[in-house]
């Protein structure tokens, strides 16, 4: 089976998370800088079969749009004209960050690896495509 592949969508840095092949459990896979994106996916397409990527949509608490949608927006747009054949599902984001911190402080990090922001948008992938996953069911 084909992966699912999750971006965290940020204006420095992108998180990035996959499954496994059987699309049971959701790995960060790494964190490069957002303007490096489609150069990293294409490679990446290239060596795996990914079947649809899984975007974070940021939403306030009331489902009104973020500073940050039209951002993801932008980055969709140059998704769909890169992988023309590649579907995108937009997923909630909201609270991932703040979930990767905790998830981060419960694994016994030290501090300045809880600080390391790249871990934090990687974390927060993965926990978007593991929500994803359990979605599905």
């Amino acid at each position: 089976m084909p992966r699912i592949l999750a971006i965290d969508y940020g204006l420095k840095r992108t998180g990035i998370a996959v499954t496994d092949p059987l699309q049971i459990i959701a790995t960060g896979l790494l964190t490069v800088e957002s303007k490096q994106l489609i150069p990293f996916l294409k490679d990446y397409f290239a060596r795996e079969t990914v079947e649809l990527i899984v975007i974070g949509e940021p939403k306030n608490w009331d489902d009104s749009p973020t500073h940050a949608t039209p951002l993801v927006e932008r980055c969709i747009k140059s998704l769909q004209k890169n992988f023309p054949d590649m579907p995108i599902r937009k997923v909630d984001e909201r609270y991932t960050s703040k979930m990767a911190k905790d998830a981060m402080l419960e694994m016994g990090l030290p501090k300045m690896k809880r600080r390391n922001k790249a871990l934090v948008d990687e974390i927060a992938a993965t926990i978007m495509l593991q929500e994803y996953l359990r979605s599905r069911f």
